[in-house]
């Protein structure tokens, strides 16, 4: 396979990616009443499940090829960029609303090219100061629109959403340079690990989850939960996440960042939707600097090649 086709194939995973991941961004929102906790340990137990199910056959090999190091590593890649981050993530939507939310993780592209930067051979940190710029005007205008519409009240909402965001740069950055020094494991048998080592986690989260909760809910209501979180698991989880890690494969870290802003895309997309309205003046400046902010980085990586 050539380079070039590689680079297409990685770019064609992350938007797919992108796609999929919009889909959690809904998740709160088509399960009122139940608690972030809830949502972020019947997702995760749903995708060990599904992922353990998926890497039975595999196991054998996988158990002789990893040491101990990479074992750790998918302890911290499971806390970071799962259990961690969608605690934050589901808080952010139920308290500031799927708009403001997707927007704020919208700045995961430049958070993930700035670490990147430090990266040898990477483009200096000086080229990247307009897309920098570019990109806190973003978020500047989803703040205020977000402080103005609801008062201080979103503001813990807006806190989640930058919790959010730290969360999974992390996640980001850690999965790319262990996907580059492994050998013998493929992309989708790490993310089937991931998924594992998260749904033994998520096991620490069912009892405060779900103990306290037994008698608030009618059967319809938790077969409409099971329903909804499974559905994540698979498509978001599973599907997702293989697809990105394609991705992180396939391209350098500097590219794959600018992957993940269609995952605001589409979230933004998918809330408008549902929600039944277009962007604020002020959520379409936010997306179009975002944007602006990706493509000026993407510029200054080209203009180094």
């Amino acid at each position: 396979m050539s380079a070039l086709t590689s680079t297409r194939l990685g770019v064609g995973a992350g938007i797919a990616a992108g796609a999929l991941w919009g889909g959690v961004f809904l998740a709160p929102i088509l399960t009122p009443g139940f608690q972030p906790l809830q949502l972020s340990a019947g997702r995760y137990l749903a995708y060990g499940l599904v992922a353990a199910v998926l890497v039975a056959q595999a196991w054998p090999r996988l158990r002789r090829t990893l040491d101990w190091q990479a074992w750790r590593g998918l302890l911290w890649l499971s806390l970071t960029g799962n259990i961690i981050y969608y605690l934050f993530l589901a808080n952010a939507v139920q308290r500031g609303g799927v708009a403001m939310t997707s927007i704020v993780i919208g700045l995961l592209p430049i958070a993930v090219t700035l670490v990147g930067s430090r990266d040898r051979h990477a483009v200096p940190l000086r080229r990247l100061a307009p897309s920098l710029a570019l990109s806190g005007a973003g978020l500047a205008c989803i703040g205020w629109q977000s402080l103005s519409s609801i008062g201080m009240a979103s503001l813990p909402g807006l806190l989640c959403a930058v919790g959010a965001l730290v969360s999974w740069t992390v996640f980001a950055v850690g999965n790319s340079r262990w996907l580059a020094r492994l050998e013998g494991v493929t992309a989708h048998e790490w993310n089937l690990l991931v998924g594992v080592v998260t749904g033994l986690l998520a096991l620490l989260l069912a009892v405060p989850a779900f103990v306290p909760a037994s008698g608030g809910h009618s059967a319809f209501d938790w077969l409409h939960f099971g329903a909804v979180v499974s559905a994540v698991a698979i498509f978001c989880s599973v599907l997702g996440n293989a697809l990105w890690n394609h991705a992180s494969r396939a391209l350098p870290l500097s590219l794959t960042g600018q992957m993940i802003v269609f995952e605001t895309v589409f979230a933004s997309l998918y809330g408008f939707l549902w929600e039944g309205r277009w962007p604020s003046a002020a959520e379409g400046a936010a997306l179009a600097l975002l944007v602006a902010g990706v493509l000026s980085c993407a510029a200054a990586h080209r203009v180094r090649d």
